[in-house]
């Protein structure tokens, strides 16, 4: 008993890392002098190296094979994760950090609807409830004064969709470790964006700020949530990576005085009490082969909050885990 209570503890410090490392991307990012490409491009470069070193130490140095496994599913995860990575940082020039991360907490709701919508999965009454208290929070934060602009708003809906896409094909390819298409996903951003970046204005300070946001940020959130997801139970680990919800907005607030609008506040508390909600839905196990499995550690709060979690998660966990 003991033991086993060391473990949970050690899961939730893990976690609470991960949370605490994702919650520095805005400050971080107020930062910097550079230009929106060279920000996107820079950060890349770095989190695909991190993410790769992830990758090499989980898989015990069998990379490649970790690589060819992901298939076409990995790929449009890949796919997904960049769009969400690089809409992720030029909202964050467009908005305030706090309307970013509230919407970005709305993923694991969205991939609910996704599901419902594109593949017919039912959904039970207390996610469908969580939904439609979600949407009343979007609603707040978007209506009131000192909403996001309309590109900052647009931006922010565009990575939380690929975000919640990325985690619908995740779940379906659960006997998969997608941690190689999450790095994958930073080199096409590299790919991408990089012809349109000017590596040569980047001064020793916005290397220092780039690399901590691809290295400690992605990196380092990442190697966290892998050692603390096989730890403790999927809502749990849902429950504790809201930190970032809550940090991230606070570490700018102090930093540079960006004091969230009070519809903003309001909203994303809405926001993240249906998260809650989701997060501690309390279900049977049901068959293999209809639960959700998959995370998403290096781009969401909440990311293991997906509505069915069950045995497959765990079976997922398993394959990240060094």
């Amino acid at each position: 008993m003991a033991g086993e209570i060391g473990l949970r503890r050690r899961g939730q410090a893990y976690v609470a890392l991960a949370a605490l490392a994702w919650s520095t991307a805005g400050v971080l990012q107020r930062e910097l002098s550079v230009g929106v490409s060279t920000q996107v491009a820079g950060r890349a470069l770095f989190a695909a190296f991190a993410l790769l070193a992830v990758v090499l130490v989980s898989e015990r140095g069998r990379g490649w094979r970790a690589f060819r496994a992901i298939g076409w599913a990995g790929l449009g995860v890949a796919v997904c994760a960049a769009v969400a990575s690089s809409a992720f940082i030029v909202a964050l020039n467009h908005t305030t950090v706090a309307n970013v991360l509230f919407m970005q907490a709305l993923a694991p709701i969205a991939a609910a609807a996704i599901s419902w919508v594109a593949l017919g999965e039912a959904v039970g009454a207390r996610t469908a409830f969580a939904m439609g208290v979600a949407l009343c929070g979007v609603g707040v934060m978007v209506g009131g004064p000192g909403s996001a602009s309309a590109l900052g708003l647009g931006l922010s809906v565009l990575m939380t969709l690929a975000f919640a896409a990325g985690l619908v094909i995740t779940r379906h390819r659960r006997e998969v470790s997608m941690a190689p298409a999450f790095c994958l996903s930073q080199v096409l951003v590299l790919a991408v964006v990089g012809p349109f970046s000017h590596p040569r204005t980047i001064g020793s300070h916005d290397l220092a700020l780039v690399a901590l946001l691809g290295i400690g940020q992605i990196g380092l959130g990442f190697a966290f949530m892998t050692l603390g997801a096989r730890l403790i139970p999927a809502a749990e680990v849902a429950l504790i990576s809201l930190l970032e919800i809550a940090l991230g907005p606070l570490w700018v607030w102090l930093a540079h005085s960006e004091r969230p609008a009070t519809a903003t506040l309001l909203g994303g508390i809405v926001v993240v009490a249906a998260v809650v909600v989701q997060a501690t839905t309390d279900r049977p196990a049901i068959a293999a082969g209809t639960d959700v499995a998959g995370t998403q550690p290096t781009m969401t709060p909440a990311r293991q909050a997906l509505p069915h979690a069950s045995s497959g998660k765990r079976r997922y966990r398993r394959r990240l885990t060094p």
